[in-house]
């Protein structure tokens, strides 16, 4: 199934074909930072399986708490974040879900750098894990 987003303003657009490898919420300092909120909704598929089919995405390289480089995509025109590359993951693009047009399947299977999490979030039964999963 296509899966199709995009930006605040349209100016960048995106499809992905099948499903998500990883459904996760991020918890990290960075990704708070990048969406404005007390974490990140994501959805990692291979790079192969999205196409940006309007505008092109601005890269911000960041760096992890590895060290390793971050890519941060986002729109050049209105700022919304929308994807995220990163060097433990090769070949895997992170979607942020909020800039699907349907975000209705999503389904965390878990929570991510939870160290860093804001302390009045509830991880509810969803398991968790300090950092990356082993």
């Amino acid at each position: 199934m296509t899966k199709t987003g995009g930006c605040l303003c349209g100016a960048v657009r995106y499809e992905v074909s099948g499903d998500p490898a990883m459904q996760l919420v991020c918890h990290c300092s960075h990704c708070q930072k990048q969406a404005g909120s007390a974490f990140s909704t994501i959805a990692g598929v291979p790079e192969r399986a999205m196409t940006v089919t309007l505008g092109a995405p601005v890269t911000f390289i960041d760096h992890g708490e590895s060290g390793q480089p971050v890519e941060r995509q986002f729109c050049g025109t209105c700022g919304s974040p929308l994807f995220s590359k990163v060097m433990a993951a090769p070949g895997m693009v992170f979607i942020k879900t909020g800039t699907l047009d349907d975000s209705s399947w999503f389904k965390p299977s878990a929570h991510i750098w939870t160290k860093s999490k804001q302390s009045w979030v509830d991880l509810g039964d969803v398991p968790a894990f300090k950092t990356n999963p082993g």
